[in-house]
């Protein structure tokens, strides 16, 4: 299901990270970081609630908009019932929706956003995401004191927070239009192995995105998905040459793989993931490329694994969802 817009744009955004990201290639994009995992709070899920509350008070300084004049805000994150979003946002009291599409929420909150601004029943909102590390490798994996070995497969959650306003005020990137994902099984039961989960489930959305806009892969100066890593995007890739003869190569890339140096941060394994992970990449480095005109057409496709340990725990497969966003720059 695609939705075209007239009327919808980006008008700014805001990055906050942590001290894996901010030694990433990336690093001196970032508004603000971390030097320490905790944020200066007490728990690693406060230290999340943090990194989301700092994405929202920079937005809304760089935007030069107070809390008042926002209609919307929508957020989510990887913690049981979404509380990290909760604690992050009710001090903002600004009318809210709580969502959750694992590490594609970025992407499902922007089309929510640009359904309701391109309707006309409101005229902006925010769209907020966090993750962190070791609150989501507590609540997922293990516990982290346990210090279990982890496999080259894995990806390495990001820890940030990010925020992006979207309105009816026309600026240098248009949100062209939104395409929902349908969740995908790929009988893939290893926590340890999101790529090969999510990768089918990108590829799905992307052809339904092409499909519907009678569009072609090269329509797009960069489609860049999120968060397959290592793995997952050569899976991506595979599938797309196998299953529909489309190759994916130098307009093509993956934020898992851009968040972090894999190669000098032996830590990170297969590359970044989490819902703040492709948002800090796409608000940070693509977003500006947007609107200097290098780049005039962005296909974001994020990707996320529809799990909870109890559902691995039972054996059952691990689901996957993909949603896209395309934006085009405005001269």
């Amino acid at each position: 299901m695609t939705f075209k817009y007239n009327n919808v744009y980006i008008n700014n955004q805001s990055t906050v990270v942590g001290p894996y990201e901010k030694k990433g290639p990336l690093g001196n994009k970032f508004d603000k970081s971390y030097k320490d995992l905790y944020c200066q709070e007490k728990s690693w899920e406060m230290a999340e609630v943090k990194l989301m509350q700092d994405s929202v008070e920079i937005l809304l300084r760089k935007a030069r908009k107070n809390i008042k004049e926002i209609d919307l805000i929508i957020g989510g994150d990887l913690l049981n019932q979404i509380c990290a979003t909760s604690y992050a946002l009710q001090k903002f009291k600004i009318p809210h929706l709580g969502i959750f599409s694992a590490c594609s929420t970025s992407t499902e909150g922007m089309l929510i956003a640009a359904n309701f601004i391109d309707s006309g029943k409101i005229r902006n909102a925010i769209v907020s995401v966090s993750s962190h590390n070791l609150s989501s490798e507590k609540q997922f994996r293990n516990p982290v004191e346990y210090g279990a070995p982890r496999p080259s497969s894995a990806t390495f959650t990001t820890t940030g927070g990010a925020s992006v306003l979207l309105s009816n005020t026309k600026s240098r990137i248009k949100v062209d239009s939104a395409t929902v994902g349908r969740i995908c099984d790929m009988d893939q039961k290893d926590p340890n192995n999101m790529g090969a989960c999510m990768a089918v489930a990108a590829g799905e959305t992307i052809m339904d995105h092409l499909r519907e806009t009678k569009r072609d892969v090269n329509y797009y100066d960069l489609i860049i998905t999120g968060d397959l890593g290592l793995y997952g995007k050569e899976i991506l890739k595979d599938y797309m040459a196998s299953e529909y003869g489309i190759e994916l190569s130098n307009n093509y890339s993956d934020s898992g793989l851009m968040i972090f140096d894999i190669k000098n941060q032996k830590e990170t394994l297969a590359g970044g993931s989490g819902p703040a992970c492709s948002p800090l990449v796409n608000y940070s480095y693509v977003f500006p490329l947007i609107e200097k005109g290098i780049l005039k057409r962005v296909l974001i496709v994020a990707t996320g694994a529809l799990f909870s340990p109890t559902f691995v725990y039972q054996k059952n497969p691990i689901l996957s969802i993909s949603h896209a966003v395309s934006l085009e720059s405005v001269r």
